[in-house]
């Protein structure tokens, strides 16, 4: 079987491409134009001064595009008898590299000039002094907040929201809110055109959670309330609340009283605590927790043992489960916190008092 030995093969076109062969007075011509077009385009080319990408572009439109130079030339080719026509094409590629190679190295050039230039106008200088610009920090109402919800999560509680404009049934009726009771008075509620109003707890999120989930079930709800008290160092119209529910079966006030103080344990540390009784009806049995704060005791949350009533709206059998609720007041729970006096001050938008925190 005979065997063939590989050799390196390199081929080198001279300048011109091929050597030159006697053809017709017209090829001849044509030859002639190519070469003296692609002498012309080189010394445009580096003649260019100052080069820029626009002058470059408009060069080689003028020589390469469609309707330039080296087209019309091209343009009597097909006159050519046939045995011309490789000659005459051989040399209009070279010509038409030659040019794009000269444009090539002009644009190079070009670019790293304005690389060049942007360096030396961007240039930084790392002695200087730098700007100071503060960082911002959490507000003390929401860095609240986030502690609570952190307490919660920790034992075993989901996070849930609702909305701010709420209807009556979610805030009232499915609580348990009979149509003449005083919290559905114009005088606490803030109601709109439309008959929704703006909520006056986050217990709304509890029926609507109750209303798609079955139990067991523990959230924890955080958000923004409503109601028309008067604005003092205690009270505020728009106020913070995060309530929490628990449905289980078994469920007793003794669970709803270890959690209370497992949290609040976990917020302020060995803080005095006291459960007085108390009416919502929403719960029952139902409880205020107070907790010493400057020598007196301020009320903190509300909670009981969630009403039959309020299981039977949402399609829950009272006979089968027990659950309890909670909510906190999260301008209360800020203000023992960090020992404040006043209310009011957290919505001052003082950056003397918020820079504390």
């Amino acid at each position: 079987m005979a065997e063939y030995l590989a050799l390196p093969f390199t081929l080198t076109v001279p300048k011109p491409l091929l050597k030159r062969t006697s053809m017709t007075p017209f090829a001849d011509d044509l030859e002639t134009q190519l070469q003296a077009l692609g002498t012309e385009a080189e010394t445009a080319l580096a003649d260019l001064r100052p080069a820029t990408a626009d002058h470059l572009e408009s060069l080689r439109l003028k020589y390469l595009g469609k309707k330039g130079q080296l087209s019309q030339i091209l343009s009597g080719l097909g006159r050519l008898p046939e045995g011309d026509r490789p000659r005459v094409g051989a040399v209009a590629n070279q010509v038409k590299q030659q040019i794009q190679a000269a444009l090539d190295r002009q644009r190079s050039a070009l670019e790293a000039a304005q690389v060049a230039t942007q360096l030396a106008t961007e240039t930084l200088d790392v002695t200087m002094p730098g700007i100071y610009r503060p960082q911002g920090k959490v507000h003390p109402l929401q860095g609240t907040i986030d502690r609570v919800l952190d307490i919660f999560v920790g034992l075993g509680y989901k996070v849930a929201e609702g909305p701010e404009v709420e209807s009556d049934y979610y805030n009232f009726q499915a609580l348990n809110f009979l149509p003449d009771h005083p919290a559905r008075d114009m005088q606490d509620t803030l109601y709109l055109p439309d008959g929704h109003l703006l909520r006056t707890h986050t217990s709304n999120v509890q029926v609507r959670t109750m209303g798609t989930q079955s139990p067991p079930l523990r959230v924890v709800a955080p958000g923004r309330c409503y109601r028309r008290d008067s604005v003092d160092a205690t009270h505020s119209a728009v106020f913070h609340q995060v309530e929490i529910f628990a449905v289980d079966q078994g469920l007793a006030f003794s669970d709803l009283k270890g959690t209370v103080k497992a949290f609040l344990r976990a917020l302020f540390g060995d803080v005095p605590i006291r459960f007085r009784p108390s009416y919502f009806p929403f719960t029952e049995p139902s409880a205020e927790v107070d907790v010493q704060w400057q020598g007196r005791w301020l009320e903190i949350l509300g909670c009981g043992m969630i009403d039959p009533e309020v299981f039977r709206a949402v399609g829950y059998d009272p006979e089968t489960y027990t659950g309890f609720a909670a909510g906190f007041g999260i301008e209360r729970l800020a203000m023992v916190l960090y020992q404040m006096d006043d209310i009011r001050r957290f919505y001052t938008s003082d950056l003397r008092f918020l820079r504390q925190f």
